[in-house]
């Protein structure tokens, strides 16, 4: 492969967050005074792009300010305990750099909560750009953080890749007319995906 931007999704596909998002959700519903959900639930619901997550989970159109200090708030307290990296994930990036891609990541999550997770997995140095749900105006589905990482470090999109694990991270992909790969290592279960990080790091470098 040509030197690309490599552009990944956070949760499901770098981090396995899946405790954490559970966690976090639930902590929000519990300050709204909302029983909680089980947590195999509120992952399916997580990629499902055909839902309002707000709505789902918090009864509410959009997200606001108390949601977004709240699933900090837990973020925040728990980060350490509770995200992992996927195996060989720290390796693939490291990987990557060397041979001189430039690594960004595009995640529904906010960014305060993004900053936090990746610095304390020792990754966030690896990437150039990051764009989150509180940079764009519209997040994943739609394609806005991927034009901002686009522009922001002067990439073309047939010069990017995209890598993710569910359809709100396909769909964008589309959306920006930018190739991309579905992992199946997530929370997401796919009949047609790549299975393992080795696999993804022979194809991206390609």
């Amino acid at each position: 492969m040509d030197k690309k931007l490599i552009i990944f999704d956070m949760d499901g596909t770098l981090v396995n967050s899946s405790l954490t998002i559970a966690n976090a959700i639930n902590y929000v519903r519990q300050n709204l005074g909302f029983e909680p959900m089980d947590s195999k639930h509120i992952l399916r619901m997580v990629n499902d792009h055909t839902l309002n997550p707000a709505k789902t989970f918090y009864h509410a159109e959009s997200f606001d300010a108390d949601h977004e200090r709240w699933f900090s708030e837990y973020y925040t307290k728990h980060h350490e305990q509770e995200l992992v990296l996927y195996d060989g994930i720290k390796e693939l990036l490291e990987t990557l750099k060397s041979e001189g891609h430039a690594l960004a990541v595009a995640t529904n999550a906010y960014r305060r909560s993004t900053i936090e997770s990746l610095t304390h997995l020792g990754v966030y140095e690896h990437f150039d750009a990051i764009a989150c749900y509180d940079d764009v105006e519209k997040g994943k589905p739609y394609p806005d953080m991927l034009y901002k990482i686009l522009d922001e470090l002067k990439h073309s999109n047939d010069k990017s890749v995209f890598v993710g694990d569910g359809p709100r991270d396909e769909m964008a992909s589309k959306n920006a007319n930018i190739p991309y790969f579905m992992v199946d290592w997530g929370f997401t279960e796919h009949t047609d995906a790549i299975r393992s990080v080795k696999e993804l790091e022979s194809i991206l470098l390609n």
